[in-house]
């Protein structure tokens, strides 16, 4: 198991040797908020690198609560201890303690789930290649289907209802547990009980290894460089950098974040440090001492920039355009963020298994606490977002 960093924001992976890893959130592993970073300071600065979320991650309703409660790591490894001296699961010991305890992004991990979350770090991993997400009640629903991937070659859908995985029904299950009952090995089947439309449909699939890319990049005839940034994996905030030297020169950047649940935080102050002269990124504190990230120097702070959010836009990438808009670097166009920014640390419990627990919270550069409430944009805009943030660059001069 990848040796445990000290803190973490939400989940799914720790970084080996790390001083300290905070977890910027985005759901749990098939769509909601993960992420850890690693920090270490050097002159000052907090480096962090870390990661939010997973290739499956669960999504909460944007904006729904804030961190809740907190469980008391000692009740927590006490019931694990207490479980596996019976022979029992230390994990659901302990997950039932975080669950009463009201801590929203509080969950419990064993050996193998943490591994498999491990390798998303460098955006690829073995699965069928669904997002999905917990709704009320328990449901667990297709978010999501990567292209060209199993589940999309299968058929699966967006809004597709899952109702069991091998057999094993999902209903009610966190959605950390569905995505360790998708992964597995490469080429082994996978039988998926689905409902759609009222309809139950049963699909084998076969897992693969897959792997995502992070950072696109597209030129518009008007002088617009369009960079999407679909999750901070690592060698994406360099690439964001390589994208804006590259934009033609007087030409405006939307920096697209929608759908982005956030990743390593070290990729997003450095895609941050793109548009920035250094300065300040975000603070963190945990368990009262506060911390900062700063942005390097050098970014270009002159070009016309429109940062694109929505709903979907979590964790490490609302740190990102926090800083952007606070910093008076961008005008966001969008729709309201998702909310995540609450940090856990990580703890391995006995047994194996590990908890990751809420310590603190992260703040913009104003002192913005967006957990629970996210950023509200410049500019509302829904399905036309990308329309108006095009209007929003040609009246800062971009473009005939």
């Amino acid at each position: 198991m990848p040796g445990l960093p000290a803190l973490c924001l939400r989940p799914r992976e720790l970084r080996r040797g790390a001083a300290l890893t905070l977890v910027f959130l985005v759901s749990v592993a098939t769509a909601a908020g993960t992420g850890c970073w690693d920090a270490a300071e050097a002159g000052g600065d907090v480096r962090t690198v870390a990661r939010t979320s997973g290739p499956q991650a669960e999504d909460a309703p944007p904006g729904v609560g804030g961190a809740g409660g907190t469980a008391d790591r000692e009740a927590v490894a006490r019931a694990a201890a207490e479980a596996v001296a019976e022979g029992k699961s230390g994990k659901k010991a302990a997950q039932e303690v975080v669950s009463r305890s009201g801590d929203r992004w509080g969950t419990v991990y064993d050996r193998g789930e943490y591994a498999a979350f491990a390798e998303d770090l460098d955006g690829c991993w073995t699965g069928v290649g669904l997002w999905a997400r917990r709704m009320p009640g328990g449901r667990i629903e297709v978010d999501r289907v990567q292209p060209d991937s199993p589940a999309a070659r299968a058929g699966l859908r967006a809004g597709d209802r899952l109702l069991s995985v091998d057999g094993q029904a999902v209903t009610g299950l966190a959605v950390a547990d569905v995505v360790a009952l998708l992964r597995g090995r490469a080429g082994t089947p996978v039988v998926l009980g689905l409902s759609r439309d009222g309809a139950d449909l049963t699909e084998t699939v076969r897992r693969e290894r897959m792997r995502t890319e992070p950072v696109t990049v597209r030129r518009l005839a008007d002088g617009i460089t369009v960079i999407k940034v679909a999750s901070f994996t690592r060698g994406s905030g360099e690439r964001v950098r390589d994208a804006v030297r590259a934009a033609p020169p007087g030409g405006g950047v939307m920096l697209d974040l929608r759908g982005n649940r956030g990743g390593l935080v070290t990729e997003a102050v450095t895609a941050a440090s793109a548009f920035l002269d250094g300065g300040l990124v975000a603070t963190y504190d945990v368990r009262g001492s506060e911390r900062a990230l700063y942005a390097r120097p050098g970014g270009d702070t002159a070009r016309p920039l429109v940062a694109l959010v929505d709903g979907g836009t979590m964790s490490a990438a609302e740190l990102v355009t926090g800083a952007l808009q606070d910093r008076g670097r961008a005008v966001t166009v969008g729709t309201r963020t998702f909310g995540k920014g609450t940090v856990q640390m990580p703890t391995e419990l006995p047994g194996g298994s590990v908890a990751e627990l809420t310590v603190g919270t992260y703040r913009t550069p104003a002192g913005r606490s967006l957990d629970g409430a996210g950023i509200t944009p410049d500019l509302e805009a829904g399905e036309r977002a990308e329309e108006r943030a095009r209007a929003v660059l040609g009246g800062l001069g971009v473009g005939p």
